[in-house]
């Protein structure tokens, strides 16, 4: 029988881990299409194992964002995770490989989030950890976070405390996979930061703050960790969520909100506002609708105005809002 040789296994080893990497992309502000303009994408898929690097802040491979994502207070921002760069099919898994962990989600507030680099404190306002699988065996079998990640075809929802400060922010999505995590430095963090204006807000929560690196240990059990064995308990790694953020509970199976309804080429696009700090989006739109979402737009012959529409109003460029069946639905055109 024919045997692989030592070489050629490490390379098929290799290839197959490789395929499996990924990274947050694009980002949604209440269902509006931003893509990758206020993301520091990374330019490699391929994880960071050193928490004591600084490189475990945004990741040092990042380029700059084309500009920052206006966001108001008590919004709902969706993160958006896939394997290669610019694929946003949901063919494949986000983040394949049986990578298991939790996927976190943290604030940072800056003076300006174009030029932060990432030393100021950080904030956790979502987790989607572990929860146990009572027809599980081993920890393969329980629900994490990137299991829901994985079924809502990379996207997961994450709301925006109503009670921070307005001004800029450095938002940091990071999923933390275990599948080689039984040794030190096995677990592999992937994490993108994404540039933020927000708006509104009551301005009063000023929540405690840790700093990367710092917050994660190699040997915090939420790293150090086995999951190929059987398991009762499981502690994500860093500081608690902080008031007004979000502990979800993963498991059910069901994406909800933008996970299930936002659609790549039908759902509203938006602009970013640019690092110079000039506005984002345009003038408004016809049809009798609402002010809409700041800084989108609405792609060419979706809806843009309507009796009880509240969605974006304004046009992509070469087309306006007609009103088609006044004053009930009105589109771009």
């Amino acid at each position: 029988m024919k045997s692989l040789s030592v070489a050629a296994l490490a390379a098929a080893l290799t290839a197959q881990h490789a395929a499996a990497h990924a990274t947050f992309q694009q980002l949604w502000v209440d269902g509006v299409d931003f893509g990758g303009q206020c993301a520091r994408t990374v330019l490699s898929n391929s994880p960071i194992t050193d928490v004591s690097s600084t490189q475990i802040r945004c990741n040092a491979n990042a380029g700059r964002a084309t500009g920052k994502c206006p966001v108001k207070a008590g919004s709902t921002v969706t993160v958006e995770m896939h394997q290669q760069s610019g694929d946003r099919s949901c063919g494949s898994e986000a983040i394949g490989g049986a990578h298991y962990g939790p996927l976190q989600v943290y604030l940072s507030k800056v003076a300006d989030a174009s030029t932060a680099d990432g030393s100021a404190g950080w904030f956790k306002i979502y987790s989607a950890a572990w929860a146990k699988n009572p027809s599980g065996k081993v920890g393969d079998d329980d629900f994490w976070g990137v299991k829901d990640l994985n079924a809502c075809c990379g996207k997961m929802d994450i709301p925006i405390p109503s009670t921070i400060p307005a001004g800029d922010y450095l938002l940091r999505a990071e999923v933390i996979a275990l599948h080689a995590s039984g040794s030190p430095g096995g677990a592999q963090h992937y994490m993108t930061c994404y540039e933020l204006s927000v708006t509104g807000g009551s301005g009063t929560s000023t929540p405690a703050t840790v700093s990367f690196p710092g917050a994660y240990k190699a040997s915090d059990a939420g790293i150090l960790v086995n999951i190929h064995g059987a398991m009762s308990s499981y502690l994500a790694p860093g500081p608690a969520v902080a008031a007004g953020g979000v502990t979800r509970t993963v498991g059910s199976g069901q994406c909800k909100g933008c996970e299930a309804t936002c659609k790549v080429g039908t759902s509203p696009t938006g602009t970013v506002v640019p690092s110079s700090g000039g506005g984002g989006g345009g003038g408004g739109g016809g049809g009798g609708g609402g002010a809409g979402p700041v800084g989108c737009q609405v792609a060419k012959y979706a809806q843009c105005g309507g009796t009880g529409y509240t969605g974006c109003t304004t046009c992509q460029s070469g087309s306006r809002c007609v009103d088609v069946s006044p004053p009930y639905y009105a589109q771009c055109a």
